[in-house]
Parts: C-alpha cells; sequence; structure tokens
C-alpha cells in the first residue's frame, strides 16, 4: 500500500504532523523505532499548559492516540534506507525488512545525545539533569550544579550556565583538552574545572545528589547538565535521498514550508538546523503537514485524497 504520506519519527514533530495530516483525511503512516529524545525526556519545563512540566512519554501517548482518532497508522520500525520510486513517491526499508511506501515523506527523524554509560543517569533526565540550557539553565537558579562534560564542549556548556549560577563546577569527565580562553573564562567566573572521570552517580530515584570521582572526591550538586558533544544528527535517509545537508549534518529546508531540496521531501523537528525546542518541533510538524496537505490536493479532483465515502465510514465508526 501507497499512504499520501509517509513519516519518519514519531516523536513531537513527527506526531504533530500525523495529527494534522489526519484530520486532512489523508491516509498517513507513521515509522517510529520508539528510542528518540522524548522517549527518555521526563519532564519538559517551558510548555504552555504544564505549569509543573510534562513528560516526553506523556506527550507521545497522548499525541499518538489523537492520531490515531484521526485514522493515522503507526509501525514500531527502524528507517535503515530510502529512495525515491519511479514516478511518484518514495520508498523506506525497515530494519525489520519491510518496506514502507509514501507519496509524500517527512523525515522527523531527530537528534540524539550522547550520554555517558553512567548507572541511575536516565532516570533523572529532565528532572535533575538536563541536556538543553534555553529549556532548562533556569532550573539552575540560585542552586549549585554540575556539568558533565568533555573537553570544550562541556566547557561551553559551563559558560553558558553561568547567566543562571556561578556555583558551578565542571567535570571533564573524558579528559579531553580544554582549549586555554575557555579555562581562562571559566576561572573568571570561578568554576572549578575537574579533570577526572566520574566513577558513579549519587542520586536517590530521579533526584542528583552528586557525582563520586574515580579517584574517590564526592562532589556536591543537585542539578546538572550533560555535554559531551558529537550527538547523533539522524539525517541518514535524508542523505541517501540526496537532501541537502549543513556541515553539521543538520538537514536544510525552506524556513516556510520545510520542504527540503528533493520535491516531496520534507523535515522537521531537531534533524533541522534550529534551536532544538520541544514547541518548535512540534510547530515544524504542523507547518510541514500543511504544505505536505497542499501539494496533495494541487490539483482539482486528485485522487491523492481518500474517496468521501472512505472518509465518512471512518467518522461514523469512531461514533
Amino acid at each position: 500500500m501507497r499512504y499520501d504520506a509517509l513519516i519518519v519519527g514519531g516523536g513531537l514533530a513527527g506526531l504533530s504532523a500525523a495529527v494534522q495530516l489526519g484530520r486532512y483525511n489523508h491516509r498517513v503512516l507513521v515509522v517510529d523505532s520508539e528510542d528518540g529524545r522524548s522517549s527518555f525526556c521526563l519532564r519538559y519545563h517551558n510548555l504552555i499548559g504544564w505549569t509543573d512540566g510534562v513528560s516526553g512519554p506523556e506527550l507521545r501517548k497522548a499525541g499518538r492516540i489523537q492520531a490515531e482518532k484521526a485514522g493515522v497508522r503507526f509501525v514500531k520500525d527502524k528507517a535503515v534506507r530510502a529512495l525515491a520510486l519511479d514516478g511518484e513517491g518514495f520508498a523506506v526499508q525497515g530494519e525489520s525488512g519491510e518496506t514502507y511506501e509514501g507519496r509524500r515523506l517527512l523525515l522527523a527523524t531527530g537528534v540524539m545525545d550522547r550520554l555517558p554509560p553512567l548507572e541511575g543517569l536516565r532516570p533523572c533526565l529532565g528532572i535533575s539533569v538536563y541536556v538543553c540550557p534555553d529549556c532548562d539553565g533556569y532550573e539552575l537558579t540560585g542552586r549549585r550544579a554540575i556539568v558533565m562534560g568533555s573537553g570544550d564542549a562541556g566547557a561551553s556548556m559551563a559558560r553558558i550556565l553561568a547567566y543562571w549560577t556561578e556555583d558551578l563546577v565542571y567535570i571533564n569527565h573524558e579528559r579531553k583538552e580544554v582549549s586555554a580562553e575557555l579555562r581562562d573564562k571559566l576561572g573568571e567566573k570561578g568554576i572549578r574545572i575537574v579533570d577526572e572521570p566520574i566513577a558513579e552517580l549519587d542520586a536517590e530515584g530521579d533526584q542528583l545528589r552528586g557525582v563520586r570521582l574515580a579517584g574517590g572526591e564526592w562532589i556536591e550538586g543537585g542539578r546538572a547538565f550533560v555535554a559531551f558533544g558529537g550527538n547523533e544528527v539522524r539525517s541518514q535517509l535524508a542523505e541517501q535521498l540526496g537532501v541537502k545537508l549543513h556541515a553539521n549534518r543538520h538537514i536544510e529546508a525552506d524556513p516556510r514550508t520545510k520542504m527540503t531540496n528533493v520535491k516531496h521531501v520534507w523535515a522537521a523537528g531537531d534533524v533541522l538546523a534550529h534551536s532544538e525546542q520541544a514547541s518548535i518541533a512540534m510547530g515544524d510538524g504542523s507547518q510541514a503537514a500543511i504544505w505536505m496537505h497542499k501539494s496533495l490536493v494541487r490539483r482539482e479532483g486528485s485522487e491523492l485524497l481518500r474517496p468521501l465515502r472512505d472518509v465518512v465510514e471512518h467518522v461514523a465508526g469512531k461514533g
């Protein structure tokens, strides 16, 4: 079966697009590996309407229910290959061996943070350990905090976070080189740099209390940021299709329509080159879906829309 719209990625961008396209009564399939950022972030703090925050899994569950009510189908699979079909459309091959086809393709494949393999880290993500200063730097206000990182990436994060607090310790876990300039900048702010690996986290459930270094020293810190650099930008499918990428491997797309340089291939969310925010990802998905819809109904009487009787039967079935 060839769907009107094929979405790769079921995070916040992909789900927002799915809801919008489903409400246009298009046939939509979402191929989701269920291992993206939103699957493990346990608290988004800066989304309007959730004054105490909301978890990624909670948002994903609600979005999927909403999309399924609009007729969207989901399949759990990891997309590993994409190619253009003769005539119109695209095929995506999954790790399972299945192939999925769509007349329009949206890549909402996201970014995966490089996290250290420290026991107890994941239960703290979004609650007492963070990755995005624009999202959660505020949580450090008036608090002692730790930056767990590597080389200049971690040092740069510490410098940014000094906007909210100067009671910081930067632990250069991988002991990569930190430039003299950054060492001087952190020194001016009284930020200690520790070039020693972390042996273990001291956490109770989702609440960090500090870390113990390989040499035995315990460092207090009820909040922490992770900044190791080298995050994986999941743009491999885009590259296979000839989509233009920035030097940092983020996808280039039209800022208005979100369509890439390859006709009928769109991109949305963190895989694009912009500030990686949940609210922006949602907006990207909706915006891309609107323009995907426009392309599908460009011709009057287009066969790309479901027959009206199918729409009526679908809506009646929900009652």
